[in-house]
């Protein structure tokens, strides 16, 4: 077969592909039509590459390279191929953030395998096994879980805080720091493991408390766990005198949520020379303190100061979105207590001051009722929201910097959905610890990695890059005539998320 170019009567050229066949051409097929030089030039090498496409015929016998290569594959098996993704991409973060200078290669491996495949410990030895080729037993998990001490923790702890401040350009001068419950999925309490009041609805499952500290952008500093009916407010100035003398951290501003809205706590935290950004309740101010917050009278985007005592103050915002929403969560809670009254399922236990229950009242001695001048006297509050500080920040800045509040959590989101911290299976309070010490190791390497893909400018999420490690692999083989066995992964392009 061979091109032709065929001048028609228009004018244009048409590239033809011909054949020749007991001495007769034939058109095979017309590519197209061109006018000008590079049209029919573009033309001219689409042709060449159909021929090259129509020219192609197997081959009647298998040829001495072709036989070698299938010799190559007959000799693969499953044991010749194995996953090799996780190790690729987050056992390369590991080593990055320096938690290889740990010479326990089952912390990596456990590491590894929480990011990678977030299992219990048992399904995670068989991960190892099929995944890694790495044959452990339970006991061998536990008895490292039973030596995974406070020293490993703290060393842990060392690295992460160094990674940190490597990555917040030297300047911790903000943290933020929030708790959540974490259960067990067993019905008796000990030591640590406590019944008591749950943000997840968990208040028959014994559970413990996880405290949290991190940096802007919600990269990690260090963490502690209580016992499952600690208050909230009693953890943190434990918390903070521990990492500040741990590493040497100069006094930052404290960000939290209104969990920690106490009068000791704020006491506690102006006596240790701290200051803070704390959410307020606004509404359970004195009253005088309420009028001034109403008599503000703030449009979008207007910022008030109020003094509260002679070392703190009220910062209140005011947003025109923060108020169209409280309207509608309002709306929508008035919406569920009238279908509830209809309903006659309500009862007196029920008129408490719990989300929108605030709205009930009692009539005569047994029926409940709707208090609508009540709920229409909340509209007062659409909008604002207030910040309790001692920060000498500008009013501005404590409000972008309790923005930033989220990052936290969604530390906890990812450690919850991503890499499933919880429900904890073990009983023993050193295997709770080190069920914690691995999750926040492995939370430390996911942020990294996110970290990357935003550095990067990366489509992929964070989800879709955990899977797609699941999906590289090493292959070993054996050349048939050296009898050399071969190792190959995937190429440093093949790797890289993109």
């Amino acid at each position: 077969m061979f091109l032709r170019k065929l001048k028609n009567r228009s004018g244009s050229i048409s590239v033809q592909i011909i054949s020749k066949s007991g001495g007769k051409y034939k058109v095979v097929k017309t590519i197209g039509n061109g006018r000008t030089e590079q049209e029919i030039e573009t033309l001219y090498y689409l042709g060449k590459q159909e021929i090259e496409r129509l020219s192609f015929q197997p081959k009647l016998f298998i040829s001495e390279t072709d036989t070698i290569v299938d010799s190559i594959f007959e000799s693969l098996s499953n044991a010749s191929i194995r996953v090799v993704g996780p190790e690729l991409i987050f056992g390369r973060i590991y080593d990055k953030i320096g938690f290889n200078e740990i010479e326990e290669d089952l912390l990596r491996h456990l590491v590894i395998s929480r990011l990678a495949f977030p299992l219990s410990k048992l399904k995670t030895i068989d991960y190892l096994y099929r995944y890694q080729g790495i044959s452990l037993n339970k006991d061998t998990i536990y008895r490292f879980l039973d030596k995974l001490n406070s020293k490993l923790k703290d060393r842990i702890e060392q690295i992460t805080f160094k990674h940190t401040n490597q990555i917040l350009g030297g300047n911790i001068s903000v943290v933020f720091y929030d708790m959540t419950t974490l259960y067990f999925e067993a019905s008796d309490e000990d030591d640590l493991r406590k019944t008591g009041f749950s943000k997840d609805g968990k208040h028959s499952n014994p559970q413990i408390f996880l405290g949290l500290l991190v940096g802007l952008g919600g990269y990690a500093i260090g963490y502690d766990i209580f016992e499952g009916n600690t208050y909230e407010g009693y953890t943190l100035i434990p918390f903070l005198e521990k990492i500040s003398t741990k590493f040497n951290l100069q006094k930052p501003v404290v960000v939290s949520d209104s969990g920690l809205l106490s009068k000791k706590n704020i006491e506690a935290l102006e006596l240790g020379d701290y200051q803070y950004i704390i959410g307020a309740r606004i509404k359970n101010e004195s009253k005088q303190v309420k009028e001034k917050i109403l008599d503000t009278k703030l449009k979008d985007g207007q910022i008030k100061k109020i003094k509260k005592s002679e070392s703190s103050r009220i910062i209140i915002s005011y947003s025109d979105k923060r108020a169209k929403k409280d309207v509608l969560n309002r709306e929508q809670g008035l919406k569920r207590l009238e279908k509830r009254i209809s309903s006659g399922k309500l009862t007196k236990s029920n008129i408490n001051n719990r989300g929108y229950n605030k709205y009930l009242k009692l009539q005569g001695e047994i029926s409940i009722e709707i208090d609508y001048e009540k709920y229409k006297k909340d509209s007062e509050w659409d909008g604002l929201k207030g910040y309790i500080t001692n920060s000498k920040l500008s009013n501005k800045q404590i409000i972008e910097n309790y923005s930033q509040l989220w990052q936290i959590e969604k530390a906890f989101r990812m450690s919850k959905t991503d890499l499933r911290i919880r429900p904890i299976y073990h009983r023993l309070y050193h295997r709770i610890e080190a069920h914690i010490c691995i999750s926040f190791t492995a939370y430390t390497v996911y942020k990294e990695l996110e970290r990357i893909l935003y550095k990067e400018k990366s489509k992929l999420s964070l989800g879709k890059s955990k899977k797609l490690t699941h999906n590289m692999y090493e292959i070993t083989y054996t050349l048939p005539e050296s009898k050399h066995t071969k190792c190959k992964q995937p190429r440093p392009k093949d790797v890289a998320l993109r």
